[in-house]
């Protein structure tokens, strides 16, 4: 999806102007910004819930004036923060929605719904039938992912879905997303206001400063090279190292050995974060920890201070 020079105004107020950037297939682009900054009117402009004063949007290669607007929006399943589940509907019919407008038999609809609440978390045994009243918020948001994916769509458009949860909840959901990303190899575009948030979920992070696009680089490059006194205040200078910690993986820093541990309970994983791993020597009082894959093999041993050598670079 490509949105070129284009811009928006409410009231002759412009909230948006000149924005110009590509969003890559099979990416997810955050967006961030303060409020205000425009990143909520930006998504709704992708799928044409609001019309751009100038400027065109392509989508497919094709303006997006070109698409009937109803299936322009069956192609992008969008996810908001309160859900907006049908409240008289079971969980199992509010997920079906979409592939019965786009005109799927039922039994196909009904099997592409389950498959989405398995993938979810949400076994269909438990949940297929209750009503959406019985759920938790965490419940509900994963049931409006997954009637959003139900209809199969290329573009997944996200705003502030988690952004009303718990820290616990909140944080389960980010890594559901990351794992059904894995699998479904969606295009999303995700809006929050939280930086740790933008920079656990994107490939990309895209900061809107006052309507117009102050950066658009990857969390590595948002952090280690801002593009202005803005961007570098947004992420947050006094959290800086911890949020750089948070984007290097325990495997590039770890001594590479095969040889056994007695009792891994305490054990790093090679995919963790630096970050994750400070915070186990802090909690745990020790200077070196041993390291497994995810099969739980033993393959190295990271020592706290590679941590902080590797934070003084």
């Amino acid at each position: 999806m490509n949105l070129l020079g284009w811009g928006k105004a409410f009231s002759g107020r412009t909230v948006l102007e000149k924005v110009d950037f590509k969003v890559r297939e099979g990416e997810i682009l955050v967006l961030i910004g303060a409020s205000g900054s425009g990143k909520s009117t930006l998504l709704q402009i992708m799928n044409q819930l609001l019309v751009q004063d100038y400027g065109r949007v392509l989508f497919a290669g094709r303006d997006v004036a070109e698409f009937e607007l109803v299936a322009l929006r069956r192609q992008m399943g969008y996810v908001i923060q309160s859900a907006g589940l049908f409240m008289h509907w079971t969980v199992l019919r509010n997920v079906m929605t979409v592939p019965l407008l786009l005109g799927w038999e039922k039994k196909r609809a009904r099997e592409a719904a389950m498959l989405q609440l398995e993938a979810v978390g949400l076994p269909v045994a438990h949940f297929a039938q209750l009503y959406p009243h019985e759920l938790s918020g965490g419940q509900a948001q994963r049931v409006g992912v997954a009637r959003a994916l139900a209809g199969n769509p290329p573009v997944l458009l996200m705003d502030e879905p988690f952004g009303a949860l718990d820290p616990i909840t909140r944080e389960s959901l980010q890594q559901l997303l990351l794992s059904l990303q894995q699998q479904q190899k969606k295009t999303i575009v995700f809006v929050t206001h939280d930086m740790d948030e933008a920079l656990r979920l994107g490939d990309r992070i895209l900061l809107l400063q006052e309507g117009r696009v102050a950066q658009c680089a990857t969390p590595l490059e948002i952090l280690t090279s801002p593009a202005n006194d803005f961007v570098r205040r947004f992420v947050g200078e006094a959290d800086l190292g911890l949020r750089l910690l948070a984007q290097v993986k325990v495997k590039a820093c770890m001594q590479k050995s095969d040889k056994r541990f007695e009792g891994h309970g305490e054990a790093l994983t090679s995919e963790s974060s630096l970050k994750e791993a400070l915070s186990r020597f802090i909690a745990l009082g020790v200077e070196e920890l041993p390291v497994v894959n995810e099969a739980g093999e033993a393959v190295g041993m990271l020592a706290l201070v590679d941590v902080l050598a590797w934070s003084r670079r």
